[in-house]
């Protein structure tokens, strides 16, 4: 905590007066998550001791920012200690925003227009600064190529299946895995894969939405990221409204590449079922094996 002190007092030449720890815990990620302030500005620390994670972070940060997109900015960092500090974006995440305004399937429209901006944004990321960005610093793997694929599908297979208890005939379900991860890599991969592309990792500030979470990002397929917001179990979007903003996200993709949508839409649901998987394998992880009852709740 006092390598987190030192930071923001060095940024805002001011004595910290308030620290609030966030609900880091609930996440899956380890990292520590804290407020601090003081009578005139307030700051995001983050502790964690993956230093490789923390550079990739902090990289993709100053390079998005670079190309105009609404991601924190990074106010200070010490690296050999674990920590940064990093824009304060407030509490509301489009997740909440959602929950609070919503009656089952019926969902506000304000919650709708903030989507819209949501997908829009998306190709900014994914083409436009996905050109420049410097690979070499992602983490774990610099792509989402056959071994990033078999890692996802295994964490399915045993923290999820296995730890259900759910019986399956293993050689067929690897030779499903191998047709499945073979259609997956005939698709266009040559962009910017934020990997976490979820309601609780965006942030609505006066309307508008801020990114956060992306330091698992690589290269990768269009298809994955927009497949992993419209269909995030906690979300549970109604099918009407993935289908508008799907065609939403879309119209805007094509203002960056020349798109076929029929392609892209024949590669799309093989990423929602990847996604699914990789989804039901974390809440495996962190519910069954991490007894972290909440996260099972989104398996249904």
């Amino acid at each position: 905590m006092d390598v987190l002190k030192k930071l923001f007092e060095g940024h805002f030449r001011a004595p910290v007066t308030y620290i609030q720890p966030l609900h880091g815990e609930l996440g899956g990620s380890g990292r520590r998550i804290i407020r601090l302030a003081s009578e005139k500005n307030s700051a995001i620390g983050i502790l964690y001791g993956v230093r490789e994670e923390n550079v990739a972070f902090l990289e993709f940060s100053k390079h998005f920012r670079k190309h105009g997109l609404p991601v924190p900015e990074i106010y200070a960092e010490n690296l050999s200690e674990g920590a940064y500090l990093e824009q304060d974006l407030g509490d509301t995440t489009l997740f909440e925003f959602l929950s609070k305004n919503r009656t089952g399937e019926t969902i506000a429209p304000q919650v709708v227009e903030a989507y819209r901006k949501v997908v829009a944004v998306l190709p900014r990321f994914q083409v436009d600064a996905g050109r420049d960005l410097n690979y070499k610093v992602c983490y774990p793997i610099a792509s989402f190529d056959r071994q990033s694929i078999a890692w996802d599908l295994n964490y399915f297979k045993y923290y999820f299946l296995r730890l259900a208890g759910i019986p399956f005939n293993e050689q067929a379900l690897e030779d499903d895995f191998g047709r499945l991860t073979d259609f997956l890599l005939s698709a266009p991969r040559d962009y910017f894969l934020y990997r976490d592309f979820q309601s609780r990792n965006i942030m609505l500030r006066d309307a508008q939405p801020f990114f956060v979470d992306y330091q698992g990002g690589r290269k990768g397929a269009l298809q994955y990221d927009i497949a992993s917001l419209l269909y995030d179990a906690k979300a549970d979007l109604p099918p009407e409204l993935r289908q508008q903003l799907l065609d939403h996200y879309l119209d805007a993709l094509a203002g960056y590449i020349k798109l076929e949508r029929e392609t892209f839409l024949r590669y799309f649901y093989g990423y929602v079922y990847v996604r699914i998987l990789q989804a039901l394998g974390a809440y495996g992880f962190r519910g069954f094996y991490e007894r972290k009852a909440h996260f099972l709740q989104s398996v249904h």
